[in-house]
C-alpha cells in the first residue's frame, strides 16, 4: 500500500476529543450542500431556458420571412409565394417545414367587451402540434384549402375577458387605411388553448388565411409571412443570414430572437446569474476546505516532526494530507450528487415546486440535466478544490522537528 495514503487514511482516527473530527463533518457538508446547489441551478436554468424557448419557437416558428415592411406582415403588402421560392425553401436540407400565415389586427366584440386582438390566419398544411399540446378545451378548428371556415381557436386569457366558451359566437372588426366603415366577421369559438405566455395569449387568435386573404384582397398564392422550422435549433442566426443572400431581394428573413428580444435577452441574463452562484458555492466549499486542513495539519504538528525526524520528505508529508483533503472532498462530492440528483429526478416528475405562469411563462420549475454539465460539474469541483488545498500545505515546510515534537 501506498504509504503517504496509509497515513492519511488514519489522520482522523485515534483519540475521540480530536478537533479535526467535527470539522471533517462540517467540510463534508459543506462540500456536499455545494455541488448539490450547482447541480440544482445548472438544471433549473438549463430546463427553464428550454421550456421558454420552446414556447416561443413553437408559436413564432424559427424563421419568418417577410416583405421589407415597417408592420412585418401584420398589414403591410403580401409575400407572393412562387413556385421557384417554394421550390428553394423545400430543397434547403437545414429546413424541416415550411408554412404560410397571414396575420390581421381588429376588434373583437361582445355583449358587454371589447379587446383589440390579431387574427392570425393559417391554412390546412399549418404544424399544429405546439397548439394542441397547449389545448385546454374544445378541438383544433378545421382548416380547408378548398372551403372557408369561420371556426377559430382563442387563448384562455381572451376567453376569460370576453366571457366566451366553446361553440360561442364572436364578431370581429377590421378596419383598413382609406376605408370609412369596419368591416365585421363572425366567429364560431371551436378551442381554447393556453401557453402561459401573455405576448402571445393577451394576442393572438388562430382562424381561417382564407379570411385574411379575401379581407386584404389578396389572391390565393399571396400570404402574410412564410414561417420556417428549422432542422437544427442552434443555427438560426447563420441559417436566417444564408436564407436572406439568397431569397428575392425585396424578402428579408427574421429569425425569432430579433422578433422576441426581449424574452430572449432576459433568458441570456440566467447564465449570469448561474455563473455567479456557482463561483460563491465554489469560494465557500474551498474556503472550508483551507481552514479544515490547516486544522489537521496544526493538529499533527508533532506527527510531521516526527516524520520529518525519521527521513521524510516536505513533498512526501504533504501528500499525506492532500490525499486525506481528496477523501472529504470525494466523500462531500457523493453525498452532493445523490441530494442533487434526488431533487432533479423528483421535480422532473412530479413538478413539486410551482411558479406563476404570469410571471415565468412556467407553472413550475422545469429541469434538465445534461451528462456532460454533470460531469464536468463533479470535475470542475474536485480539481480546484484540490489544487487549492496545496497552498496550505506549504505550511509544512516551515515545521521544525525538534520543535515539533514537543509540540502538544
Amino acid at each position: 500500500m501506498n504509504f503517504e495514503y496509509f497515513i492519511a487514511r488514519r489522520l482522523t482516527s485515534g483519540r475521540k476529543n480530536n478537533l479535526s473530527k467535527p470539522v471533517v463533518r462540517i467540510s463534508t457538508i459543506s462540500i456536499a450542500l455545494g455541488l448539490a446547489l450547482m447541480i440544482i441551478s445548472v438544471a433549473v436554468v438549463i430546463g427553464f431556458k428550454k421550456s421558454v424557448s420552446e414556447k416561443v419557437m413553437g408559436f413564432a416558428t424559427h424563421i419568418q420571412l417577410v416583405l421589407f415592411d415597417n408592420n412585418q406582415g401584420m398589414q403591410g403588402k403580401p409575400i407572393m409565394l412562387t413556385d421557384e421560392l417554394e421550390s428553394q425553401l423545400l430543397l434547403n436540407k437545414k429546413i424541416s417545414y415550411v408554412q404560410v400565415v397571414g396575420q390581421k389586427a381588429g376588434v373583437i366584440k361582445t355583449e358587454d367587451q371589447i379587446q383589440g386582438v390579431i387574427l392570425k390566419g393559417v391554412d390546412s398544411n399549418y404544424d399544429n402540434s405546439f397548439l394542441l399540446r397547449n389545448l385546454v378545451a374544445g378541438t383544433f378548428p378545421n382548416f380547408s384549402d378548398s372551403a372557408k371556415t369561420d371556426q377559430i381557436l382563442i387563448s384562455n386569457i381572451l376567453s376569460k375577458k370576453l366571457n366566451l366558451s366553446i361553440g360561442d359566437f364572436a364578431r370581429m372588426w377590421f378596419i383598413d387605411e382609406g376605408e370609412s366603415r369596419a368591416r365585421g366577421r363572425k366567429f364560431t369559438v371551436s378551442g381554447i388553448y393556453n401557453t402561459g405566455m401573455e405576448e402571445i395569449d393577451n394576442v393572438y387568435i388562430i382562424g381561417d388565411l382564407n379570411h385574411i386573404q379575401k379581407l386584404n384582397n389578396w389572391k390565393t398564392n399571396e400570404v402574410g409571412s412564410i414561417e420556417i422550422i428549422l432542422n437544427d435549433i442552434s443555427n438560426i442566426r447563420n441559417t436566417a443570414f444564408e436564407l436572406y443572400n439568397t431569397i428575392p431581394y425585396n424578402i428579408s428573413a427574421v429569425n425569432v430572437y430579433d422578433e422576441y428580444p426581449q424574452i430572449f435577452n432576459w433568458l441570456n441574463l440566467l447564465d449570469m446569474n448561474v455563473i455567479v452562484i456557482l463561483t460563491l458555492l465554489i469560494i465557500v466549499a474551498t474556503i472550508t476546505m483551507i481552514s479544515t486542513l490547516l486544522i489537521l495539519i496544526i493538529e499533527r504538528t508533532s506527527m510531521v516532526g516526527l516524520l520529518k525526524a525519521l527521513g521524510s520528505n516536505n513533498s512526501s508529508i504533504r501528500k499525506i494530507f492532500l490525499y486525506k483533503a481528496s477523501g472529504i472532498i470525494l466523500k462531500g462530492m457523493i453525498w452532493g450528487n445523490f441530494i442533487g440528483l434526488l431533487f432533479y429526478f423528483v421535480q422532473l416528475k412530479f413538478h413539486l415546486i410551482k411558479l406563476s405562469a404570469e410571471s415565468y411563462y412556467v407553472d413550475y420549475v422545469p429541469v434538465e440535466l445534461h451528462v456532460t454539465d454533470f460531469l464536468l460539474l463533479n470535475l470542475g469541483t474536485f480539481v480546484v478544490s484540490v489544487l487549492v488545498l496545496i497552498i496550505p500545505t506549504f505550511y509544512i515546510t516551515r515545521i521544525v522537528p525538534a520543535k515539533a515534537l514537543r509540540y502538544e
